[in-house]
């Protein structure tokens, strides 16, 4: 019987947010299928995918006949599908580290556009760039490492005492840095993060997605 869950992610998996449904989901212990959409041609603009994801973006999920994009969206419908502590939690039991790492997932989402845009996620994934920041990248660059000193103290691991999805996030986020652009402890943390199953079989997908 073919799985009730299906995951559209980008043909290259290069997207954070697809990697943070594919997360999701492997860290849910469910199998899904993954189906490709080759964004360099426009498929996302095209049907059927278009009827799963109205706002033409990747990732969407399919269960049973469910429809929903936007993986912040993805991440939170898993989370009452597949409810703890039957599934391991992707937030915070408590409500207000609960909203915390919804907070932090918003803001990853909306600001840093600078940051993002200089060191896209072909530096997180493939070879780092070598080349300075500009202006407004390193003051992207500076608020990221201020508000990520906010939330973690050297040789803490996970955000909220234990993993949750916003610990991928942040780490995808801070990988954007490289060399001395990242203080030691802020890198040892995603290191750590990076080293997590989930998301070394994206990582093994993305390897084999290049040949």
């Amino acid at each position: 019987m073919a799985p009730s869950l299906t995951l559209y992610v980008d043909a290259d998996f290069l997207s954070p947010y697809a990697m943070s449904a594919f997360v999701a989901l492997t860290e849910k212990g469910q199998t899904f299928e993954i189906r490709l959409v080759d964004l360099a041609a426009g498929e996302q603009r095209m049907q059927p995918y278009q009827h799963r994801a109205p706002t033409c973006r990747i990732p969407a999920l399919t269960h049973d006949g469910f429809h929903l994009s936007e993986s912040s969206a993805i991440t939170e419908y898993l989370e009452e599908l597949y409810a703890p502590p039957e599934h391991i939690a992707l937030y915070p039991a408590d409500r207000q580290q609960r909203a915390r790492a919804r907070q932090l997932q918003a803001w990853l989402r909306s600001d840093l556009a600078a940051l993002r845009a200089e060191r896209p996620t072909e530096h997180v994934f493939h070879a780092p760039l070598g080349t300075a920041l500009t202006d407004p990248a390193q003051a992207a660059a500076n608020k990221l490492v201020r508000v990520a000193g906010l939330l973690l103290v050297p040789g803490q691991t996970d955000l909220f005492g234990q993993w949750s999805i916003a610990d991928t996030e942040l780490a995808v986020m801070l990988k954007r840095l490289a060399g001395d652009e990242l203080p030691d402890w802020l890198r040892d943390y995603a290191d750590a993060q990076w080293q997590r199953p989930s998301v070394q079989t994206w990582l093994e997908h993305n390897r084999n997605a290049r040949g």
